[in-house]
């Protein structure tokens, strides 16, 4: 499968949308505040705002520049809003009213016309006609001030040179400064209906790209997209060609509503509702406008929680009493699977879902994300805070280095361990499946192999990968392992799904794969082929569902991946099987090469070489001499649709790796030099000795013939991949030479869709023509 790092927008198809479009508007806000904006009409947004303390500030953003959708669905940036009117219908609860001090300010930020950088501060009440909790606004650019009295305090804007604007909404008495914090938390929300734009250039430039469907599907996460419209993420969506269904972490940091702890900051509550008001209101819209557009929903949720938020006594500890912490910034902290509080609040969070999914008319599907005994950098596993420890016999044995060989007693420890983080999740996945009802629930495990299957922690797999989730304790088993994807760790990335399979029992058809993600945008161009590929390698390994991970990403780096080509998968038009007849002497081979040669007008030529590798052709009609093997090979033809299907051929000339005919060695051929980490090599031949040698790639190479080394010391601990790729046990370190020796066919089809035979030309000796021609089945 091929793919596509777009950086910009060139001849791909655009649309117009009105400048001001209520689906492009965005929220922020410094924690512990929470807001959300989601579309309510075409021409109508509303912003539900959540206020924990005295100087909380939300901002309703439009930005000259998109910077949060896909280059090539991004609308165009225009920074010019002069002779421009915007008008909307605004009302508003539960935040400091329009005629008030510190009531809803439109801050403009961008230059003067001087050129200098500044902001102006628009009170929207002295451009308002009504009431203060309902008004008709009117903002013409061209003869719009900031001040807070007009006349008196007017202060012009410059509009023709505009970077930002965004309308501030505080809390009854907002106090700023200070960290007073509300004992309940203040709500409020604010609606603009009827928005309209006119005057100059009024409409802006649009991608609408729509790239066909390819088979994949999409994760997204709110932590990422909480300051966006849930509108603008499914435009995305299904503008880049992800169909069926929707992968979506709730994440661990918007969702939740907050209580005061009483020493400055916040928490989480068990008593408290599920979802935030405002976070509950994104998931509701975007729940609703998938199931509109056909797609179904994956609701994840994780055992991580920010870990600012996290109560003390919900988090792993390691034997020291240091708190689990993962490497984000800020860190997250890991739910204890063995505290009681923490459990019921994961699961009254499911539950919470399982409402939203059924509102919104989706079927009940949910993920346990990721759910895991944390192992800090210097490998101790996090098994020893007070419920654990409690659960644990009181006393558990310490485990200093995970790395290290295990007593029996510490693998016994992990083995408990692992009981008790299976029986938290099964206590999940059934309160999912009892909130569901009759209709049901597909209830759903993702485990990321890379940490739980560590080989530096072999015995990790007790805790982190229990035998307690064998099938069918999940309906189906997700599976990620990006950190050895974006690395190029191949073998480790074989051995881990062969484990997962082994020792959870989940057939292929029982399971999703995860591709993804790229951490940071300067890794995009080496990170993603191998995210492209991993994914098309569990397509075709069957695999019910396969996600790339994350939306973000995707639209950050502007990946975009292409659809298979109309016709016959090429994995399904070959035919592993061997012409039947031998080939003499009489048949033909001809290898051809395709060189562009241009003479000049004082006769020297310039010749450039379009191929790297010769092609081959055969005639194998002359090799025919039976009328038995003359009917063999008609019904060969047939049985191969002509032209249609591929096979195998033996060319008698060139079938070695020694040479052309000898017996191989494992070091006739050089496939690579290690890097300590790509474990994966091509199998391939040269012909010629200089650094120049015309490389052949080799696809069909004859398995049982195949020897390899590393250094010159031949390797058995390795596997064969479809399409002459040999995958090591291990990646050799830096430096080493990787070789191998191998018999080998070549892949051929009928040159033509007709065999033209007579049987009395036959009689009389004289052979039909019967041309093969070879394939390219791997660059």
């Amino acid at each position: 499968m091929s793919h596509w790092l777009a950086k910009r927008r060139t001849v791909q198809q655009t649309d117009m949308i009105q400048r001001f479009d209520p689906r492009f508007w965005t929220v922020n806000f410094p924690r512990p505040a929470m807001a959300s904006v989601v579309t309510t009409a075409a021409d109508a947004m509303r912003v539900d705002v959540v206020f924990q303390k005295a100087d909380d500030l939300v901002g309703l953003i439009w930005e000259s520049e998109d910077r949060w959708d896909h280059p090539l669905l991004a609308y165009e940036t225009r920074q010019d809003y002069s002779r421009l009117t915007l008008t909307f219908r605004w009302r508003s609860s539960g935040i400091v009213a329009l005629n008030a001090v510190n009531g809803p300010t439109l801050t403009i930020e961008g230059r003067d016309a001087s050129g200098t950088a500044r902001a102006w501060y628009v009170r929207l009440w002295n451009y308002a006609d009504g009431s203060p909790t309902d008004a008709l606004i009117r903002l013409p650019f061209s003869d719009l001030a900031g001040g807070f009295l007009l006349p008196s305090e007017a202060d012009p804007v410059h509009p023709a040179d505009i970077d930002r604007m965004f309308i501030s909404l505080v809390p009854p008495g907002y106090a700023p400064g200070s960290d007073a914090a509300y004992a309940n938390a203040v709500e409020g929300w604010a609606e603009l209906s009827d928005i309209h734009c006119e005057g100059h250039r009024p409409m802006l430039e649009i991608g609408d790209v729509m790239v066909p469907p390819h088979g994949l599907a999409i994760c997204t996460g709110y932590d990422d997209a909480y300051n966006l419209t849930p509108a603008r993420v499914l435009r995305q969506v299904r503008g880049l060609g992800y169909r069926g269904s929707i992968n979506h972490y709730i994440g661990m940091s918007h969702f939740f509503p907050l209580a005061p702890d009483g020493v400055g900051g916040f928490v989480v509550d068990g008593a408290l509702p599920a979802m935030n008001a405002a976070a509950k209101a994104w998931q509701e819209a975007f729940f609703t406008d998938a199931c509109a557009m056909g797609y179904t929903v994956i609701a994840s949720q994780s055992y991580e929680l920010l870990a600012q938020h996290c109560p003390d006594a919900w988090q792993q500890r390691a034997q020291d009493g240091t708190p689990a912490r993962t490497g984000w910034s800020p860190p997250s902290a890991l739910l204890s699977p063995a505290n009681a509080e923490a459990m019921a609040w994961v699961r009254k969070v499911g539950v919470e879902l399982v409402a939203l999914l059924k509102a919104a008319g989706l079927p009940v599907r949910h993920q346990v994300g990721e759910p895991w005994w944390w192992v800090t950098a210097d490998r101790r596993i996090c098994i020893y805070d007070n419920a654990a420890k409690a659960a644990l016999d009181g006393d558990p044995v310490d485990i200093p280095d995970l790395g290290a060989p295990l007593t029996a007693a510490q693998k016994s420890l992990l083995d408990a361990a692992g009981t008790i983080l299976a029986q938290s999740t099964a206590d999940l996945a059934e309160a999912v499946r009892t909130a569901a009802g009759a209709a049901g629930a597909e209830t759903l495990l993702l485990a990321f192999l890379p940490t739980v299957l560590d080989p530096a922690t072999p015995d990790a797999r007790r805790a982190n990968l229990p035998v307690g989730w064998a099938s069918p304790a999940f309906d189906v088993l997700q599976l990620e392992d990006y950190d050895w994807v974006t690395t190029g760790r191949q073998s480790l990335r074989d051995e881990g799904r062969r484990i997962a399979e082994e020792r959870l029992g989940y057939p292929r058809d029982r399971q999703h794969y995860l591709s993804g993600f790229v951490l940071t945008g300067t890794n995009a161009a080496v990170e993603w082929p191998r995210i492209d590929a991993a994914a098309s390698e569990a397509v075709a390994l069957g695999v019910a569902e396969t996600f790339i991970w994350a939306l973000p990403q995707v639209s950050r780096d502007g990946f975009v991946r292409l659809p298979e080509p109309t016709g016959d998968n090429p994995m399904q038009s070959f035919d592993d099987v061997l012409f039947p007849l031998s080939l003499g002497r009489d048949a033909s081979v001809t290898p051809e090469f395709s060189t562009n040669v241009t003479i000049t007008a004082s006769g020297f030529e310039r010749r450039n070489s379009l191929w790297s590798d010769a092609r081959l052709q055969f005639d194998v009609g002359p090799g025919v001499r039976s009328e038995a093997e003359l009917g063999e090979l008609i019904a060969f033809f047939r049985a191969r649709r002509g032209q249609a299907r591929g096979f195998r051929l033996r060319d008698p000339s060139d079938f070695s790796s020694n040479g052309m005919t000898g017996t191989p060695t494992p070091t006739d051929q050089i496939l690579g030099t290690g890097d300590g980490a790509t474990a994966r090599f091509a199998l391939v031949k040269r012909y010629g000795d200089s650094e120049d040698a015309q490389r052949r790639r080799i696809t069909r190479p004859r398995a049982e013939t195949l020897r390899v080394s590393i250094d010159n010391v031949e390797t058995g601990d390795f596997t064969l991949a479809p399409l002459g790729y040999i995958t090591l046990a291990s990646a050799p370190p830096s430096g080493a030479v990787v070789r191998a020796g191998f018999l080998f066919d070549v892949p051929v089809r009928f040159a033509e869709d007709r065999i033209d035979i007579s049987g009395a030309e036959f009689a009389a000796g004289e052979a039909p023509s019967v041309p093969l021609v070879e394939l390219r089945e791997d660059a």
